[in-house]
């Protein structure tokens, strides 16, 4: 920073007295000091390209756009199968989750760094709040609430690492899936109650915030599988049903093509 600063760039090192309200405490206070009409947010350990800013900042001539977020790529990703697993569910995420719905125009979340906002729609939206673990979330949805546009960029790739122990990586799916669950219970209403969002938004939007049931929900499948198997092998005369539900594996198979062409 001091070599920086003796160029003349005007940079400063912020450091708070306090960890008050966390990560979106830290936002919060940054942006009082923060001078320009578009905040860049980088975790550290991203490292973004040379032409980042050129590539994000032209599309904020759309007025109505409060948010650009670029794709994460991974430095470590062949590190371990640990690591190549994590890419692969957050490629996933970015290629078909973001992908999907931003191309429909329904809600998606800024993920937390490696995107740009306008300071105008973080004010609008009521600013950082640090009452969930995840408070990317937490504003994306107030700030789509206020009908502003997300503008997600797939071919702009930011790289970073990947957690490379256990420990690290169960933290990290802990925050995510805690945050998700507090966002449902902080957001759901406000989004079925929204005059100024259509159904399928609706829809899309409460089905987004529940993400973090699905682990709930594998491992209720998992634990029923074992008496639906003594079921199916003792009561001959219900295996019709069995055939008939096994249609529903075509789901699996559509998943596993999609991932594999990703």
């Amino acid at each position: 920073v001091e070599k920086l600063a003796a160029t003349g760039l005007d940079i400063k090192h912020v450091t708070r007295e306090n960890r008050v309200g966390f990560k979106a405490g830290a936002l919060k206070e940054g942006l009082v000091d923060a001078k320009g009409e578009l905040i860049a947010i980088f975790d550290a350990d991203f490292l973004p390209q040379s032409d980042w800013l050129k590539k994000t900042v032209i599309h904020f001539k759309d007025p109505e756009i409060g948010v650009v977020q670029t794709r994460w790529g991974h430095l470590n990703r062949d590190y371990s199968i640990l690591t190549q697993i994590q890419a692969f569910a957050l490629d996933a995420h970015f290629t078909l989750e973001q992908v999907g719905r931003n191309s429909k125009g329904h809600f998606i979340n800024f993920n937390g760094t490696a995107g740009i906002w306008r300071k105008e729609t973080i004010i609008d939206a009521g600013n950082w709040e640090g009452d969930t673990l995840t408070e990317d979330l937490d504003l994306s949805y107030r700030a789509q609430l206020k009908n502003w546009k997300f503008k997600y960029l797939e071919d702009v790739t930011t790289p970073a690492e990947l957690p490379i122990v256990i420990s690290a990586a169960r933290s990290q799916q802990f925050r995510w899936n805690k945050g998700g669950a507090e966002n449902f219970r902080k957001m759901f209403k406000r989004v079925i109650s929204s005059s100024n969002i259509d159904f399928k938004t609706k829809l899309h939007g409460v089905l987004h915030l529940l993400n973090s049931t699905m682990f709930l929900n594998v491992l209720i499948v998992g634990l029923l599988s074992i008496p639906m198997l003594y079921i199916k092998n003792e009561y001959a005369h219900l295996r019709v049903y069995f055939i008939v539900m096994s249609f529903f594996v075509i789901s699996t198979i559509i998943f596993f093509i999609c991932y594999w062409y990703m």
